[in-house]
C-alpha cells in the first residue's frame, strides 16, 4: 500500500503554472494561504480558538497579517466568531444537508449541460490526465487517510472543469471547501477509498467515451441519488468526526 498522498489543492482559477517572472506573494497573502490550508486540512480542533498571538508565533510574523487573514477566512465562511475569538466553522446537520444538496446539484450540472447541448464537449485532455492519476491509484491504493478528501475534491473539480464552465467549477470547489472539515472523516477505511477509486474511474471513462447518460447516472449514485442518502452520509461523516477529531 502506498501511504503517500498528493494533497495539492486544486484551484480552478489556476489555469497556468506560476512562472519565475511572476512576483512572489506578499506576506499577507502567504499567511492567508498557509492559515487557510491549515484550516481546510483539519489542523485545528472544533473548539480550538484561533488566537492571533499564537498564530503570529507559528508563522513568525506580526499580528497584523494574521488579523487580516482571519478577517478573510471569516468572509470565506471557513471560520466564525465565537465566544472569545475565532473558531473553525463546523456546519450543523441542517447546514451540512443543504450544502450536500447544493454539491449534488453542481456536480450533476457539469454532465447535464453536455447532455442538454450537443455542442458542449468535455475536454479530453483534462479527462485523460485525471484518469491517469486514478489509474495509478488503482494500481497502488493509498492508505486510508482523511486527507484523501483532497484527491476526491480534485476529481470532481476536474470533471466539472472539463465540461467548460469555469463558474460552475468555482462554485463546486467553494462548496467542497465548506464541507471538507466533515467529509474528510469519510475516508478512514480501505474499502471506502477503494470504492471511491473504482467509481471515479467508471464515471470519467463513461464521460470520456461519450456515454453521458451512463456517466450522469453513475455520478448521481456516487454523490447521492436521494436526499435520504445525502442526509445519511452527512450524519455518518459528522459521527466519524466526533469520534476521530482528536486523533487526527
Amino acid at each position: 500500500m502506498d501511504a503517500t498522498l498528493d494533497t495539492t489543492l486544486y484551484t480552478p482559477s489556476d489555469t497556468a503554472r506560476v512562472t519565475d517572472a511572476e512576483p512572489a506573494p506578499s506576506l499577507r497573502e502567504t499567511v492567508y494561504g498557509q492559515l487557510r490550508a491549515a484550516v481546510l486540512d483539519g489542523e485545528f480542533g472544533p473548539r480550538e480558538r484561533l488566537a492571533e498571538t499564537r498564530l503570529a508565533a507559528r508563522f513568525r510574523v506580526s499580528r497584523t497579517p494574521v488579523r487580516e487573514a482571519l478577517a478573510r477566512l471569516l468572509a470565506d465562511g471557513l471560520i466564525e466568531r465565537g465566544d472569545g475569538g475565532f473558531f473553525v466553522t463546523i456546519p450543523n446537520l441542517a447546514q451540512l444537508r443543504d450544502l450536500y444538496e447544493l454539491r449534488v446539484t453542481l456536480e450533476l450540472r457539469g454532465i447535464a449541460r453536455a447532455i442538454d447541448d450537443p455542442s458542449v464537449r468535455h475536454d479530453p485532455a483534462v479527462l485523460t490526465a485525471e484518469l491517469d492519476r486514478w489509474y495509478a491509484m488503482r494500481e497502488r491504493p493509498p492508505d486510508p487517510d482523511p486527507r484523501f478528501v483532497v484527491q476526491d475534491e480534485r476529481f470532481h473539480a476536474q470533471l466539472s472543469r472539463a465540461s467548460g464552465n469555469p463558474a460552475l467549477t468555482d462554485a463546486l470547489v467553494a462548496v467542497g471547501e465548506r464541507i471538507r472539515r466533515v467529509r474528510m472523516y469519510d475516508f478512514l477505511t480501505p474499502d471506502r477509498v477503494g470504492t471511491t477509486i473504482t467509481e471515479h474511474i467508471a464515471i470519467m471513462e463513461a464521460v470520456r467515451d461519450g456515454r453521458l447518460a451512463d456517466g450522469h447516472r453513475a455520478l448521481h449514485v456516487h454523490v447521492g441519488d436521494s436526499m435520504a442518502v445525502v442526509l445519511e452520509r452527512a450524519r455518518r461523516a459528522m459521527t466519524q468526526m466526533a469520534l476521530h477529531a482528536d486523533r487526527i
